[in-house]
């Protein structure tokens, strides 16, 4: 007995699957952020084009629809990275929007500084300032995604899809039997519906006799 109890103690405990660990600090921020950057594009982009619409200077409809078009793939890739991130699918989709804001932020930057495109606009920092406040976010998503704890969690794999337990399948015999009581069904419908009797005479017209 005494044999068996200290047998039991000195057994190792089987480690705990790595399907079940919690993912990283950085996983979750990097989720977060993308998932916030989100709805923060279509909180923004539903806002600025209600303005649009209803200025005098309104857009063309195709101009109208491309920019939609942009704006919504930009927030479902935005979500989508954040939850292939979290989910251990991938870093690509995360990684190629952040590089993509990067590139973006660095093309509007030469915009501004080579054309007098962004000159009438109300800001009321210096160019480069806002340049950089404006790159904080595509970096910081980049550098969330190039952590040694993000990488680590991306290469254990996406997780497996839980099978659920197939339904019986159902016997020739339930067959039968659900047929023959659908059929009664329609019989006793059909028997105790009445029968609708033929139509009552036309009166007689007023006026008139019998011969």
């Amino acid at each position: 007995m005494a044999s068996t109890v200290l047998d039991a103690r000195e057994t190792p405990r089987a480690p705990s699957s790595p399907d079940r660990r919690r993912p990283p600090v950085a996983v979750l921020a990097a989720a977060v952020v993308g998932v916030a950057e989100a709805v923060a594009l279509l909180a923004g982009g539903l806002t600025g084009l209600d303005g649009l619409l209803l200025s005098p200077l309104r857009p063309a409809g195709p101009v109208v629809a491309v920019v939609l078009l942009l704006l919504a793939g930009w927030v479902v890739l935005c979500a989508g990275g954040g939850v292939l991130l979290l989910d251990r699918s991938g870093r690509r989709v995360y990684t190629a929007v952040a590089t993509a804001e990067v590139a973006l932020v660095g093309a509007l930057v030469a915009l501004a500084l080579l054309t007098p495109l962004f000159d009438t606009l109300p800001v009321g920092l210096p160019l480069p300032a806002l340049a950089l406040l404006t790159l904080g976010l595509p970096v910081g998503k980049l550098l969330l995604a190039g952590a040694p704890s993000t990488v680590d969690w991306v290469a254990q794999g996406p997780r497996p899809a839980v099978r659920r337990p197939e339904p019986a399948a159902v016997g020739p015999r339930t067959r039968a039997v659900t047929l023959a009581l659908i059929g009664l069904a329609l019989l006793t419908v059909a028997l105790t519906t009445p029968v609708p009797g033929a139509a009552p005479e036309a009166p007689a017209t007023v006026g008139t006799s019998r011969p």
